[in-house]
């Protein structure tokens, strides 16, 4: 297996890497592929940017908030009656009080996307951002189609704060993470200078994106991100960790055991439910008839994919690389999946490293 992991990530040119599986909530293999960064090996425990995947996260804040009846999937997000109401004076279209909690995690809230996602803007906080969206119209009525929005997820955050009456991060930690047994879990910052205390450090290819002068065969990507906010993205893609912490996060939201759910069963139905090819989950990107749910993620100098399979094996997988197919790129991680469950899956031991201890 570490042979055909090692030509993927020479062959789409990637500095390093983490692959971990999973099988009925049991961590049977994680290992760390290239650098972390110029002097240090990726390793198990290298924490990294999750990018989208950490919509997933923000999703089961929100299903953990309507466990305690603090808020239900159709409550109102905007007006009165609303879960954020002091946003008012800033909507100009009606449409925005049909919005529900619901359609945000769907992606179905109608917000435009046109000139690109703004929550890319150069030098644009997250409040801008907000102000900007909610003041423009809606490109469709909530609910009748979807249209993928960060500033959705990070409406998400804002909700949770509202209604937990804590700062995001805090809830998450407490109500979510702390429980399911995750403790690497922070929010990242955008530059070097708020790298975490062993996490990577991130590279993109020169040629996947328009970038200044560079030296050597990767730019660092705090050299570029033109003054984007990667934690103002909150709840859309600011979350780090390693592989196996969020592994053991996906353990405790599956529905099966040993390993003990945060959440209740009508919960993960919820979330895992499939409804069409064309509605996404609720905080998983795609959740198919036969079981299978997807959730990725990608950003400047992050990729990364976690895949469930009906057969009970999760595989997750993290790079700190961009790739030249940017977001597509998830496909490419996917198929090698594929690849690697046919030709490896029989062969995997059957201990878990959860809970393993090689000294026992």
């Amino acid at each position: 297996m570490e042979h055909s992991v090692d030509s993927f990530l020479q062959f789409w040119a990637l500095h390093g890497a983490v692959l971990g599986i999973m099988r009925n909530d049991s961590l049977l293999y994680v290992k760390g592929f290239g650098k972390a960064d110029e002097s240090a090996p990726m390793t198990p425990g290298t924490c990294m940017r999750m990018a989208s995947v950490s919509k997933l996260v923000t999703a089961v804040g929100i299903m953990k908030l309507q466990e305690e009846g603090k808020l239900y999937l159709d409550s109102p997000v905007f007006g009165p009656c609303g879960v954020l109401p002091g946003y008012d004076s800033l909507i100009r279209d009606n449409r925005f009080y049909e919005i529900t909690v619901e359609h945000l995690l769907r992606h179905q809230a109608g917000f435009t996307v046109v000139g690109g996602d703004p929550m890319f803007s150069p030098h644009t906080s997250a409040d801008e951002v907000i102000r900007r969206q909610l003041s423009r119209r809606l490109a469709f009525d909530p609910g009748t189609w979807q249209q993928y929005s960060n500033v959705g997820f990070v409406l998400l955050s804002r909700v949770i704060e509202a209604v937990s009456g804590e700062p995001y991060g805090e809830y998450m930690q407490k109500a979510v993470l702390e429980p399911a047994g995750c403790f690497q879990f922070r929010l990242g910052g955008t530059y070097l200078s708020d790298r975490l205390p062993g996490e990577a450090r991130y590279y993109m290819q020169p040629d996947s994106e328009t970038v200044p002068s560079f030296d050597g065969r990767y730019l660092s990507v705090e050299k570029c991100y033109g003054g984007n906010d990667i934690s103002g993205l909150s709840g859309a893609g600011a979350w780090t960790a390693s592989v196996p912490e969020l592994m053991r996060l996906v353990a405790s939201i599956d529905g099966y055991g040993p390993v003990e759910d945060i959440l209740t069963e009508f919960s993960v139905n919820q979330m895992t439910t499939f409804f069409d090819k064309d509605t996404f989950g609720l905080g998983w990107n795609d959740c198919t008839p036969e079981g299978e749910w997807t959730r990725t993620g990608s950003f400047s100098g992050t990729s990364a994919l976690v895949k469930v399979y009906p057969d009970g094996e999760s595989w997750v997988f993290i790079s700190n690389s961009s790739a030249w197919r940017g977001s597509r790129f998830t496909k490419n991680i996917s198929a090698l999946f594929k690849q690697l469950r046919r030709n490896y899956s029989s062969l995997l031991p059957s201990r878990d490293l959860f809970t393993y201890n090689p000294e026992a």
